[in-house]
């Protein structure tokens, strides 16, 4: 048996009054995912466990069948074991933004999706200038375009416990951030950080690189997501993943996959979709298992952009879709899981914890006929509350 899960993040959508009352997963154009679903079986569930904030980090977990309640130490370690970066028990990791702060609003959590290569070089020149201000031994580690870690090691006492609370910059996407910022203990620290690294960035040769181009500087950094060493159990089966995301990359290191590094991905609506789909074909051979996640209709939807996350999707039906399937049916016993991991309404531009839609297809899978779409699997008879429990439809071998 040959599986394939597909992510498409934040797909998950509310009506919106432009798009003739409709989600744009109703809107768009997606005859070979619509096919899948009507062949196959198609549900609801909510991958957020109540209480938990419903970011990819906890979303993903449970979509791969891991409840956060139980696993989840904070976003910015799973980053880390993406890169390699090892932790010890005294060591904490937290998500460093490059982000486009103007008069005090929000005005890009992307540093208007910065290039990495401008990325590494400011991450440079924060090690250099602001790291020894720190009050514990602090390193900080560049990835790709705007996402970056914080290291703070050898941690004697805990700098930060549960009243920590720290919030994702794409939650205020054109808001204040007075009320955004860290609060609890060690938030001084944080706070103090950010504000240095206004300071140093100000006249930084990248942001005049970038004002002289037309394009949005790196006015300053945001830390948020922190946490400590995760301990995942490994998945029931080897499996390989396709992203450009580092959150997914470290969560399937932690679970004992591989990473397919494919060219040209980037984690935004530039990425090369059809490479994707060609690669995991491709991998599907060494692999039982091959996961691709897709990160463009979330961004999308983060920019409040419904017509880009509508493209997003079709992008994701023409071409990630058709080799991966082709694939699977070349080996003759298949199944393919696709779902997002939690909604982004372009109305918010933000995540929220409502249900979201699945699909399961296979050469076992018996046909419901429906459509997959927000209320076409709302009265489907498969409903899941516990999220993390859906994977074992995938995985069992009765449907």
């Amino acid at each position: 048996m040959k599986y394939a899960i597909i992510i498409p993040d934040g797909c998950a959508d509310w009506k919106i009054e432009s798009l003739n009352n409709q989600t744009p997963l109703q809107a768009a154009r997606l005859p070979n995912i619509q096919a899948l679903a009507q062949a196959g079986i198609v549900g609801q569930c909510c991958y957020v466990p109540k209480g938990f904030s419903p970011g990819s980090d906890v979303a993903t977990l449970g979509l791969l069948g891991y409840d956060a309640s139980i696993y989840y130490t904070g976003r910015a370690p799973l980053e880390s074991a993406a890169q390699g970066i090892e932790l010890t028990n005294d060591d904490w990791a937290i998500r460093c933004n490059l982000v486009t702060i103007h008069q005090g609003v929000m005005q890009s959590f992307s540093a208007g999706h910065i290039d990495t290569a401008d990325a590494a070089e400011i991450m440079q020149t924060l090690n250099a200038e602001l790291a020894p201000k720190a009050s514990f031994p602090l390193q900080f580690y560049s990835s790709v375009s705007y996402r970056n870690l914080a290291i703070l090691r050898d941690c004697n006492e805990p700098p930060f416990d549960s009243t920590t609370k720290t919030r994702a910059p794409h939650d205020y996407a054109d808001k204040p951030i007075a009320d955004a910022l860290p609060t609890g203990l060690g938030s001084d620290l944080l706070r103090f950080l950010m504000a240095e690294s206004q300071k140093i960035l100000a006249e930084h040769p990248v942001n005049q690189r970038r004002i002289q181009a037309g394009k949005l500087p790196a006015t300053q950094i945001w830390l948020w997501g922190l946490g400590q060493k995760p301990k995942l159990p490994t998945f029931r089966m080897k499996g390989a993943m396709i992203t450009a995301v580092d959150l997914l990359r470290g969560i399937a290191t932690l679970i004992g996959w591989d990473i397919v590094d494919v060219p040209g991905i980037t984690g935004y609506v530039d990425t090369d979709f059809a490479a994707k789909g060609l690669y995991a074909a491709e991998a599907l051979k060494k692999y039982d298992l091959v996961c691709v996640h897709v990160e463009a209709p979330d961004e999308s939807a983060h920019e409040g952009d419904a017509a880009k996350k509508i493209w997003s999707m079709e992008q994701i039906d023409a071409k990630v879709i058709p080799p991966i399937l082709d694939a699977l049916k070349s080996y003759g016993d298949w199944r393919l899981f696709l779902s997002p991991d939690h909604p982004t309404p372009c109305a918010t531009k933000t995540h929220t914890a409502d249900m979201v839609p699945w699909l399961l297809a296979g050469s076992d899978v018996s046909a419901m006929g429906r459509g997959f779409d927000e209320d076409s699997v709302r009265d489907s008879g498969y409903r899941y509350e516990r999220g993390w429990e859906v994977i074992n439809l995938l995985l069992n071998s009765e449907k």
